[in-house]
């Protein structure tokens, strides 16, 4: 195995070359037990400056950074080449081009999506919005419908048409009532944001209008989920004959699909939050058809502004990214236009980057990583001393069919038919909309392709699917912080390690608890059992809703992060199991200074490290699943015993807590 057969001599020689915890970054001013984030980054942090077009900074994002401009070159490339639309290169460079011909774009204007405001003028009654809803959906115009098609969580081989609250301008529900300062301060420029907008599409009585359209979306907003509501799966699977939601919402649902151009596999359909349709169905009758034409105008000109001249552009940013997320400029108009070509045909990008700079030693080896933090995980399983027999043979068994899945495809997507061309941005984008959609509809009625995934290789990320139990770990991650085949044991299980940990720990967090081994949603669990978890995960909850942000003046929400930090705690607990079976692990070498133990949580603490700006992390409190950077650092630190060892934390430190007041769930 990987860890097994690194030389410690070497590892050790290679890690003071490299400096893989680099001691510049830490501040040992600060002792490890009052608050090891800063023990670990605080150099970092009072020395780094979250970049102006950024929100955030951190580990993620430096890595982030560095994958973008592989990209970039790779479309630079792309550019170069003679490859023919069709091909790969040749739709990534008419993408990029297109993309890049800001001149063109700035000539244009509002023009490229004028046919789509005739088409809303040209409403002449309620009745016939509906319609309308239907031909902007099928072009990847969602408004007031959000769906989607993907394997149906009680019946997981076959495909479902699914559907949930959409069509609200600000980040959650809670935006439209708030009533202090600040909250009144986001309302308020929004209005104007939707006025300006408005304004520019030459659209008279602005205010008034935009303000009406606010009003609507507040109803709606009244009748959505709340994003800890949305957690909670079992209440998320509505299913229902297109006859008995129309009875419910009167929606003609039956209609609005006929109009989708679905002739099959949709006799079902799942409705996530019935609520907010039913509300929606009132608003289609009740709110005069006036307003309606004005908020589909401004929210099809919102969501379509990045792609448009500077004009709605810059308005969209100086909302969404200066006043919302407090980012002081634009992302560079190159890497823009990468995310958006990376949306829209990721695969051929995807594999553009493999070629280009992934390693197949590391797809080798990370095998060899999740095998063992596997068996680690099955032996954690068997030793819990408050599971059931019965629920910890079907939790092993679970473990044990998790599907991996590790830096890319077996088959990449094919785009035959997509139009492209290197002169309409957005054009190109609606096309690959409408593309989608379309492939999304022909799976409807057929088997579910459980090769698919759902992130491009060049993400820096990884996720675990409760539907197909699987974990998915895409080629861009495997690179330091998080993975370096230079490194010591000690610095690639607390990096990738714990992240590999963690997507395992989500198939049994309070969510992929509630699937099983097949990833059909349905319990598992004994009734006993259950209560005991449940009441584990409360000391989680209870733990981090003590935790703050800026300054103390909000707090971490440790209901909606509770999946997430029930990751982070497994997810190191596992890696370190892990790591202690290698002969580092095993073993007291000094690198640098370190015990092997100091060292795995140095590179736990390092992978964390980031920095965000005061409005964006006191919207990531109220939208994000993830805690802050900090707490995920901290907070799993001061639930282990071991970390309590390695740096000799005792009472009377800040982040000590009584050992039978720790959370100890997986």
């Amino acid at each position: 195995m990987y860890a097994c057969n690194s030389g410690q001599g070497d590892a050790s020689a290679t890690a003071k070359d490299f400096k893989f915890i680099d001691a510049s970054n830490m501040d040992t001013t600060v002792a490890p037990g009052e608050d090891f984030f800063r023990y670990a980054n605080g150099q970092w942090l009072k020395n780094t400056e979250i970049p102006g077009d950024k929100t955030r900074w951190g580990s993620f994002d430096e890595l982030r950074d560095r994958t973008n401009k592989d990209v970039h070159a790779l479309l630079d490339e792309t550019l170069k080449s003679n490859d023919k639309i069709g091909t790969p290169k040749g739709n990534i460079g008419a993408f990029y081009k297109s993309g890049m011909d800001t001149a063109a774009i700035e000539q244009a204007g509002i023009t490229p999506i004028k046919p789509l405001l005739d088409e809303i003028d040209a409403l002449s009654s309620n009745d016939q919005i509906l319609s309308l809803l239907s031909r902007h959906y099928r072009q990847g115009i969602q408004s007031v419908f959000g769906g989607y098609i993907f394997a149906d969580e009680k019946d997981v081989n076959n495909y479902i048409m699914q559907f949930s609250q959409n069509g609200l301008g600000l980040p959650t529900k809670d935006y439209y009532f708030k009533t202090d300062e600040k909250g009144k301060h986001i309302q308020t420029a929004y209005i104007s944001y939707l006025a300006t907008q408005l304004k520019n599409a030459g659209i008279a009585d602005a205010e008034a209008k935009a303000q009406a359209v606010y009003n609507l979306e507040k109803t709606l907003a009244g009748a959505s989920y709340s994003p800890v509501e949305m957690r909670d799966p079992e209440k998320m699977y509505n299913k229902y004959t297109p006859q008995q939601i129309a009875a419910l919402t009167g929606i003609d649902w039956n209609r609005f699909i006929q109009e989708l151009g679905i002739s099959k596999g949709a006799d079902s359909i799942i409705v996530a939050t019935p609520n907010y349709y039913k509300e929606l169905g009132k608003q289609l009758k009740a709110t005069p058809l006036a307003v309606w034409k004005d908020y589909l105008k401004v929210h099809l000109i919102s969501d379509m502004s990045p792609y448009l001249s500077s004009t709605f552009d810059n308005a969209r940013f100086a909302f969404y990214g200066q006043t919302l997320s407090g980012q002081k400029f634009q992302k560079p108009r190159w890497e823009r236009v990468a995310g958006v070509i990376n949306g829209a045909i990721g695969d051929q990008l995807g594999k553009l980057y493999v070629d280009k700079h992934f390693q197949p030693e590391a797809k080798k080896r990370m095998v060899e990583l999740v095998s063992n933090l596997q068996n680690a995980f099955h032996e954690r399983i068997t030793k819990l001393d408050w599971m059931s027999e019965a629920t910890k043979n079907k939790a092993i068994a679970k473990l044990n069919t998790f599907i991996k899945k590790i830096g890319y495809p077996d088959e990449w997507k094919n785009y035959d038919g997509l139009t492209l061309t290197a002169d309409n941005y957005v054009q190109n984008i609606m096309n690959a909309s409408a593309f989608e959609f379309n492939r999304q509809v022909a799976r409807l009625g057929t088997k579910v392709d459980k090769k698919e995934w759902l992130m491009s290789p060049n993400t820096v990320n990884a996720y675990y699917n409760p539907v197909f139990n699987e974990i998915v770990f895409p080629a861009a991650i495997l690179q330091f912080p998080f993975f370096d085949f230079k490194a010591d044991d000690a610095i690639n299980y607390g990096g990738i390690g714990a992240v590999i940990g963690h997507e395992m720990t989500h198939g049994f967090d309070d969510q992929g608890c509630q699937y099983d081994a097949d990833g059909y949603l349905r319990n598992w669990w004994t009734e006993e059992d259950a209560k005991l978890f449940k009441s584990k995960t409360g000391v989680v909850v209870d733990q981090f809703n003590g935790y703050t942000v800026v300054n103390g003046t909000a707090h971490v929400n440790g209901e909606l992060t509770l999946g997430e930090n029930i990751a982070d705690l497994g997810g190191m607990t596992i890696a370190y199991d892990a790591f202690k079976k290698t002969k580092q692990g095993q073993g007291n070498e000094l690198i640098d200074g370190f015990t092997p133990d100091q060292r795995f949580f140095l590179s736990w603490a390092q992978i964390w490290r980031t920095k965000a700006t005061d409005q964006m992390a006191l919207q990531l409190i109220e939208t994000d699943p993830h805690s802050p950077g900090e707490w995920r650092c901290n907070g799993p630190l001061s639930m282990f015993e071991p970390f309590y060892k390695a740096f000799n934390i005792k009472e009377g430190d800040k982040m000590y807590i009584p050992a039978d007041k720790r959370a100890r769930v997986w």
